[in-house]
This record gives C-alpha cells, sequence and structure tokens, in this order.
C-alpha cells in the first residue's frame, strides 16, 4: 500500500505524477461529474475535483495519508465548456471552435490529508493555428482525441497544432505539478518529492 492515492484513471495524470517520483496507488472515484454545478468554469472543475477527492475518502478507508484529484476542462473563446467528445462528430465540432483561436484550459485540483481538505486551480491560455477539415479529419483518425478534454492531447499528435501557451505547460496535460507542488507545501509542509516519506 502506498502512501498517496490518485483519485483518476487519467493516463497523463498517473505519467505526470510518477515523473514527480511519487509512489501511488490509483483509485479512480465514481461521480457523476454533470450532476455538479458552478458559476464558473474554474469554480466547476474545482468543484469536481472537491468531488472527486470525496468520493475516493469514502471508499478508501483512510488507507492512505494523502489523495490527491483533479479535473480538467476547455473554455472556447465563446465561453462554451469542451470536455471529452463524446464520439468522433463531436471532436471535429470542438477543434473547428478551437482552431484559429486562443482558448483556456482550466483544472481543478483537491487534496485531503489528516481530516484537512484543499483545493485550488490553474488556467493556462493556449493558442492554436488555424485548422483545415483536412487538418482535423486526419487527427480524429488516429483516435487521439478520445479521451481528452477539448479533444486534443498537447504533449501528442495536438501539439502540432498549438502556435504558443501562457501558463504551465502540465496544466494543458491535466495537472498543473507546480500548483499542487504549492498547495501542498503550503498547507501540508510537504512537496511532491517528500510525499512517499511515512509520517510526514
Amino acid at each position: 500500500m502506498k502512501n498517496v492515492l490518485l483519485a483518476s484513471k487519467s493516463p497523463r495524470r498517473i505519467e505526470l505524477l510518477a515523473g514527480m517520483g511519487v509512489e501511488f496507488d490509483v483509485g479512480p472515484a465514481d461521480i457523476d461529474e454533470k450532476a455538479v454545478k458552478a458559476d464558473s468554469p474554474v469554480k466547476t472543475v474545482t468543484a469536481i475535483a472537491e468531488a472527486k477527492a470525496k468520493a475516493a475518502l469514502s471508499s478508501d478507508g483512510g488507507s492512505h495519508e494523502f489523495i490527491i484529484a483533479a479535473d480538467t476542462a476547455v473554455e472556447a473563446p465563446d465561453g462554451t465548456v469542451l470536455g471529452k467528445p463524446a464520439d468522433d462528430g463531436d471532436a471535429s465540432v470542438m477543434l473547428h471552435m478551437l482552431s484559429g483561436t486562443k482558448h483556456f484550459v482550466h483544472t481543478g485540483i483537491a487534496v485531503i490529508s489528516r481530516g484537512v481538505f484543499v483545493s485550488a486551480s490553474e488556467t493556462t491560455a493556449v493558442k492554436f493555428l488555424p485548422l483545415s477539415d483536412a487538418d482535423i479529419a486526419a487527427y480524429i483518425a488516429t483516435g487521439e482525441p478520445r479521451d481528452k478534454a477539448g479533444a486534443y492531447g498537447i504533449q501528442e499528435r495536438g501539439g502540432l497544432f498549438v502556435e504558443g501557451i501562457e501558463g504551465d505547460y502540465f496544466n494543458v496535460m491535466g495537472l498543473p505539478l507546480c500548483r499542487l507542488n504549492l498547495l501542498l507545501l503550503d498547507k501540508f509542509g510537504v512537496s511532491l518529492t517528500m510525499l512517499n516519506r511515512k509520517g510526514n
């Protein structure tokens, strides 16, 4: 049993947290994300991350000292919030919305430890190149957009569409490492690299 539980099945979050040298168990939280309502995209992703952390805590039974949860959404220029596409047609609609624009990626994070519950959020602006219908069709054919908010992965082929970003690159992948580390340091006095130590 590890000291940390990541309440997420996202391959990107698993990869990022493992890349920090953190040893952890994976226990996806089963919640109805659509039932979580808030009055802004930032508040919504934060509320969903909080709900995931609380659900994981309920099923964990105190086995882990730290529970970490996150949720990511893309906000199109018109304010529409884009989650994971329902199908390839939905992915096409999303990518056409983002083509040639600046959009925003919001991630909410939540941490529970020793009865203390904290959360935060991070926003990154992403500028897309103009995309042709052929560009979008070829990208969708790879299958890559299907499990990603906004229908693209910056760390994979979707990165070819990104002209530039303002903010945390890892946030666009789904886990803002700097913000998470600062939250842990501020509220619990530990950093990501210290999480493996028992009795923190």
